[in-house]
């Protein structure tokens, strides 16, 4: 009995000194450059945005912050790196509603779950999602788009960003609300899917402002509507496709998040910063001036808008039989 409890005592002290030790390096942390991991191409919306974050943030931790981008496979590549990195808080990634709610739906094979491998930190904003249309289309609303669709059959082809995409989604969303037909065409990404809807090659796009909107202000493009359950903030004068569809919605954020395990301590000092950023003037209006809507949000908020994402679209991705390529 004297060794048993001696060697509780024994345990009992390595524990106490463990979380010490743990403790300690939380509120050391960071503890060395914090590195945000965009998975897309440079110059995105995504990527423009974890900049802004990333050069205040090294001015609150007194740290280097930098951006590495990590593209590929539909953002699954530096999504991957981030879930299978340390959970120390030194290495975050600037996600989305694709990588984390969409593509765990559509492919067949994932190297990580969308929810369980990772720690959400916060929701960071909205993109604004536009339905745009060629001048040679007659039609000024999604009503008038809807009837002509109606009666023109097979004369509407929509560009997206590839089978999966969120362009994907939105026109195939409408598609099965409205019960026209139209073409689906495809490209390798989405300037391709802009450029030809602008030449007139196709006659249809929903994409994000990012995207779309200075071609709308050069008479290129024309705006029908966004896809969000509200009106805009930063268009407040165009309707929701759902104000003519009732029930149609797709809003496509994006958010910071950590691998699975972080300390909460970590996340809720990243969380209280994000958040602090995010209210700067200077960084909402940049952020609008590129059509994305910066939000706030609690850890244990972002967690419960990426599950009901996550079971959302995986319930529609596979009423509507869409694959990745």
């Amino acid at each position: 009995m004297r060794r048993f409890a001696k060697l509780f005592t024994s345990a009992a002290v390595g524990l106490v000194a463990l979380t010490a030790l743990s403790a300690q390096a939380q509120e050391s942390w960071p503890e060395k450059q914090i590195t945000i991991i965009v998975p897309w191409a440079p110059g995105g919306s995504t990527d423009i945005l974890a900049r802004a974050v990333a050069s205040y943030m090294a001015q609150t931790f007194g740290k280097p912050v930098i951006v590495e981008n990590k593209p590929g496979a539909s953002g699954n590549i530096g999504s991957n790196y981030v879930a299978k990195s340390a959970a120390d808080g030194h290495t975050l990634l600037m996600g989305s509603m694709s990588t984390h709610a969409m593509n765990p739906a559509m492919m067949s094979s994932m190297p990580f779950d969308g929810v369980k491998s990772f720690a959400p930190i916060a929701l960071v904003g909205y993109v604004t999602n536009t339905m745009v249309v060629h001048p040679s289309v007659p039609a000024k609303n999604v009503k008038e788009f809807i009837a002509y669709v109606k009666a023109n059959p097979g004369k509407i082809a929509y560009a997206t960003a590839g089978n999966g995409s969120t362009n994907h989604l939105s026109a195939a969303l409408f598609q099965k609300a409205t019960g026209i037909d139209m073409l689906h065409v495809p490209y390798k990404g989405g300037q391709p899917a802009v450029t030809d809807t602008v030449a007139g090659h196709t006659q249809l796009l929903f994409s994000a402002g990012t995207q779309t909107l200075s071609h709308v202000k050069a008479g290129k493009l024309n705006l029908l509507a966004v896809t969000e359950s509200k009106r805009s903030p930063l268009l407040p004068n165009v309707p929701t496709v759902g104000e003519t569809v009732p029930g149609y919605e797709l809003a496509v954020w994006y958010g910071a998040f950590g691998p699975a395990g972080m300390p909460p301590k970590v996340v809720a000092r990243l969380n209280t910063e994000i958040n602090r950023i995010l209210a700067l003037p200077e960084v909402r209006e940049k952020m609008a001036g590129i059509g994305v809507e910066v939000v706030q949000s609690t850890p244990d908020q972002f967690a419960n808008v990426l599950k009901a994402d996550a079971e959302k679209y995986a319930k529609v991705i596979r009423e509507l039989d869409i694959k990745a390529e």
